[in-house]
């Protein structure tokens, strides 16, 4: 056992201590299992809400109504949750109710996938009655009992299966892919935001490529927002590598993948609710490499595009064109940090030092000179200084 399982272990040992069960659950367990990474642990125990409140100095109420305390425990927190049992769901999504019980075997009962429903004690020792482990072995999806029940009980659970298949390389079982394209329709009861979530982590995923195939296979994508009428676009994204973007790059992928132009780029965006910044930020990225598909980087554009618009297309660029690119990121770089201003701000004059020095009323003309005067800058033909410009204007008024 490692981080950041050895530091929890003092959570175990004081809920044991109190005469409860206690362990580790869910991701962290799989993740443990296959060498991943581990950002950090659940723990189930037997104790009530109060319970763990009781035994625990410092605790948040983040989830009680659903049995979650948070603990925090000598500089980390940690959620610790009563097992339950849950009643009819509503919504395809949420239970009725929950019960909150003392055995663990009935709390894994309720989880979505087998490789999910794996326990682990302080020791060590796996408690795995639904033969996760083997799953893991075997790199297969597969549901705790039925599927059908699973997925009717909450149909993100068949996003999240997709999802598993791209962050994990594994295949979707049998009887548990049948399901998900018979259920597939009771994703429209789902809130946009949480299918937002799984799909970016989807094509954040290793193996993108297939689980965007799936979503061709099962009709998956005929119910997330946009996509419906998107299936030879999706054929196309599912050649491509998603190899080293960020969620703002996948998302222009997706958008020039779907030649969607203009006004259509926000209406998409905003049915998928993602946040204004990284909608401008997008439309930004996809102006820059519809121009870029055409010719290469003037100085102005290097300028207008700034550093981390210039590196996101810079590197679609690179998939778009099959790594056929004559000038690497590097060159392109040195030659925007090579600029002599960055943004407009960094120009030594403003609107009123030109009205000021023409004796004029401000208007349409002052933000036409200031555009003037900063692409001279640009391309180097005035210095930065405020005497030149000022010169350098008179002339050019003379002419």
């Amino acid at each position: 056992m490692n981080e950041p399982f050895l530091s929890a272990i003092p959570v175990i040992n004081q809920l044991e201590a109190a005469g409860f069960k206690a362990y580790f659950v869910g991701g962290s367990v799989r993740d443990y299992l296959l060498n991943r990474p581990i950002t950090d642990v659940d723990i189930a125990t037997s104790a009530t809400p109060n319970e763990v409140k009781g035994i625990f100095s410092r605790t948040v109420d983040v989830g009680i109504e659903h049995g979650t305390v948070l603990v925090l425990f000598q500089n980390n927190s940690y959620e610790v949750t009563t097992f339950r049992t849950e009643s009819e769901y509503q919504d395809y999504r949420r239970p009725k109710e929950v019960a909150f019980i003392r055995n663990l075997h009935d709390d894994l009962k309720r989880r979505d996938f087998t490789m999910n429903a794996i326990a682990m004690d302080g020791n060590g020792k796996l408690i795995d009655p639904y033969l996760g482990k083997l799953a893991i072995q075997d790199k297969v999806i597969q549901t705790v009992g039925s599927a059908d029940e699973r997925f009717e009980e909450d149909a993100l659970r068949i996003m999240r299966a997709v999802r598993f298949v791209s962050q994990l390389s594994f295949s979707i079982e049998e009887k548990t892919l049948e399901a998900i394209i018979k259920l597939v329709p009771l994703l429209k009861n789902i809130a946009v935001e949480r299918l937002r979530v799984e799909f970016e982590k989807l094509l954040a995923g290793e193996n993108a490529n297939a689980a965007l195939l799936i979503l061709l296979k099962t009709h998956l994508y005929s119910y997330l927002p946009g996509l419906r009428d998107a299936e030879a676009q999706l054929k196309s994204l599912a050649t491509m590598s998603f190899k080293g973007l960020n969620k703002i790059e996948m998302w222009s992928l997706l958008l020039f993948s779907l030649n969607l132009k203009n006004k259509s780029i926000e209406f998409f965006l905003r049915e998928w609710k993602l946040p204004v910044k990284e909608i401008k930020e997008i439309q930004q990225i996809l102006f820059f490499i519809e121009k870029r598909l055409v010719c290469e980087w003037s100085e102005y554009d290097l300028y207008l595009a700034g550093r981390k618009v210039l590196i996101s297309t810079e590197k679609l660029y690179v998939i778009l064109k099959e790594s056929k690119v004559e000038n690497p990121l590097a060159y392109w770089l040195n030659i925007y940090d090579r600029l002599p201003i960055k943004e407009r701000s960094e120009m030594r004059v403003s609107g009123t030092d030109l009205m000021g020095w023409f004796h004029t009323e401000g208007g349409p003309w002052v933000r036409e000179t200031l555009l003037k005067i900063e692409c001279a800058i640009i391309a180097g033909e005035i210095q930065n200084d405020k005497e030149e410009i000022k010169e350098w204007l008179v002339k050019c008024s003379q002419k």
